[in-house]
């Protein structure tokens, strides 16, 4: 199995929610077969009546399903939710929650495994088939007490956020791996190569975002050819037919088309397996909804700013130079691109203050976060947020033309408007 398609496997398991429920069904009527078979070989006894247990199994496969359609709507509630309210690219985060999965599955395996008990009772009671059944109804009950919780908890835009940070955090940890000062041994040979005319370029074969790539896989190839291959579009990018794809400076052996192909994923939506831009990219989108005059709901774009705060000050601490890849003999096999610091200040900064402009409590939590940034970050990441600090006092001289509203403006706050300032 080629990297493409394992990580297309992995990718279609991850966003689907219908396929492990499938699977528990099956389980479910392996495990029932199993337990008859126990009971009829033990030949337990109970005194339990077959009309009552019929009854009841009866009731809890009727319960059993109105929890799976409970999920389900729970499940479409929160896409619409989360569409209308804060933004469609988390959607996808939706379909990922593990607890509606585990319950999805919980649920459809009990259902299937009382029903098929069901048609076993004769004039003999299966007792083990019996327990496990009833036993399962209960452990599902208490699941499903827990996910209305978790449900009411997931649909806040607090609880959307921290969701969405927490992945980015992952991602961000994932592609720039060493912290900011690390030393490595890296020559300028990548920025020579891919100035240099390449020997052959691949053209993409299909429209979409770039999804993810096969670091190790491309350095492998490019080692057995003795090559540099560049990556030229960055993943999130959006590509059509015909753009180029790769890059191949030098060589003694050519490399195969459809081989290189393989090693890069593209999707009709961007995904956060390689992506670090994209978690920064969904909390701005909520951000700048909530600020429209439709929503005109400042204070969840503070609860955006607080995640982009924490997800920028991680990214700030750490190397954002780690695209150069090379063998075990230090030879560059391997260019790509990720987003730099300008990047990402940039794409965290820019569209909130402008739209929040006119907003006393987002002027107020953005300069907290810059001020913040720049006594917690090292020096080199300093100029850039110093530049949007300037750029935060420009707009606040023309949004607030009354001196009170701008001795306010001026003062940084976490929370936006009601904070302490910290004493400097």
């Amino acid at each position: 199995m080629t990297w493409l398609q394992r990580f297309r496997v992995r990718h279609f398991i991850t966003h689907s929610i219908w396929i492990l429920p499938s699977v528990s069904m099956v389980a479910a009527l392996v495990l029932v077969r199993l337990t008859h078979r126990i009971d009829a070989a033990m030949a337990f006894e109970t005194s339990i009546d077959p009309e009552a247990m019929r009854t009841l199994l009866g009731t809890l496969a009727a319960s059993m399903f109105t929890f799976v359609v409970f999920v389900c709507s729970a499940l479409l509630i929160a896409v619409q939710l989360a569409s209308a309210q804060l933004t469609p690219r988390i959607i996808a985060f939706v379909f990922r929650d593990g607890a509606m999965k585990v319950s999805l599955i919980l649920f459809v395996f009990v259902f299937t495994y009382s029903l098929s008990v069901l048609i076993r009772i004769t004039s003999i009671v299966p007792v083990l088939s019996a327990y496990i059944a009833t036993y399962g109804f209960m452990a599902s009950l208490i699941v499903f007490l827990y996910l209305v919780d978790h449900v009411g908890k997931m649909l806040r835009p607090s609880g959307a956020l921290r969701a969405v940070a927490a992945q980015g955090r992952l991602v961000i940890e994932d592609v720039y791996s060493r912290r900011f000062g690390e030393s490595r041994e890296t020559p300028g040979d990548s920025v020579i190569i891919t100035r240099e005319e390449p020997t052959r370029t691949i053209l993409n074969p299909r429209d979409g975002a770039i999804l993810g790539f096969d670091v190790q896989g491309l350095r492998d190839l490019a080692q057995q050819a003795d090559c540099v291959i560049e990556l030229v579009p960055q993943v999130g990018d959006y590509v059509a037919v015909g753009d180029p794809l790769f890059r191949i400076h030098g060589g003694r052996t050519e490399l195969s088309t459809a081989v290189l192909h393989q090693s890069v994923a593209v999707g009709q939506e961007r995904t956060p397996q390689q992506d670090p831009a994209l978690a920064f990219r969904i909390m701005v989108d909520v951000a700048s909804k909530a600020l429209s005059p439709a929503m005109n709901d400042p204070t969840t774009a503070v609860l955006a700013i607080d995640q982009i705060h924490h997800l920028l000050r991680n990214v700030g601490g750490r190397c954002l130079d780690d695209e150069r890849v090379r063998d075990a003999s230090g030879r560059l096999r391997l260019v790509y691109r990720t987003p730099d610091w300008e990047d990402f200040v940039c794409l965290a900064v820019t569209e909130i203050r402008h739209y929040g402009g006119e907003s006393i409590q987002i002027a107020r939590r953005l300069r907290a976060m810059l001020e913040n940034l720049i006594q917690c970050l090292p020096p080199e990441r300093v100029p850039l947020l110093q530049q949007e600090l300037h750029l935060l006092n420009r707009s606040a001289e023309r949004f607030f033309a009354e001196p009170e509203d701008r001795a306010l403006a001026d003062v940084g706050d976490l929370q936006g408007v009601g904070g302490k300032q910290e004493e400097k």
